[in-house]
């Protein structure tokens, strides 16, 4: 199976794909790890908002209970994404292309003084991977987020 004939079936297909509900593993490079859920809950046509909740356990053992969320809105051939904010503030703007086995795409966003290098990548099998390196001198770590989709229960 490669990527155009897989789940995601083409680059305009991802966004539609989105819906629904992911177990996430992440991890932060040398500083934690993250088990939970992420859910992209459907607004609008082109509009879905995401909530990811879990625990996350820090490198000197400690574990705490974490949310996120963002909006997701389509684009031409990829999304955009919004802080989960009013009034709505870009992250970034990812456009997808075919990269080997994957649908791809990076942004860079200035959260001034540091810099925020992210990268999505959607594979044959399903998953799909969000990356983010950050860089400046209040934050610097390497992060990857595997998302699978959710079995119902």
């Amino acid at each position: 199976m490669n990527v155009t004939t897989g789940p995601w079936s083409g680059v305009h297909a991802v966004f539609d794909r989105l819906e629904g509900s992911w177990d996430l593993d992440r991890t932060i490079e040398d500083q934690a790890t993250m088990t939970g859920t992420a859910r992209f809950t459907r607004q609008h046509a082109d509009v879905l908002a995401y909530r990811e909740e879990g625990r996350v356990r820090l490198a000197d053992g400690k574990v705490l209970d974490a949310h996120r969320e963002y909006r997701f809105e389509r684009a031409p051939r990829g999304f955009t994404v919004f802080f989960a904010e009013e009034p709505p503030r870009v992250f970034h703007q990812i456009e997808l292309a075919c990269d080997g086995d994957a649908f791809a795409g990076h942004a860079t966003h200035l959260c001034s003084p540091d810099i925020y290098d992210s990268s999505y990548r959607f594979l044959a099998d399903g998953t799909f991977v969000i990356g983010h390196t950050v860089r400046g001198p209040r934050k610097d770590y390497v992060s990857a987020t595997l998302f699978k989709r959710r079995k119902a229960p």
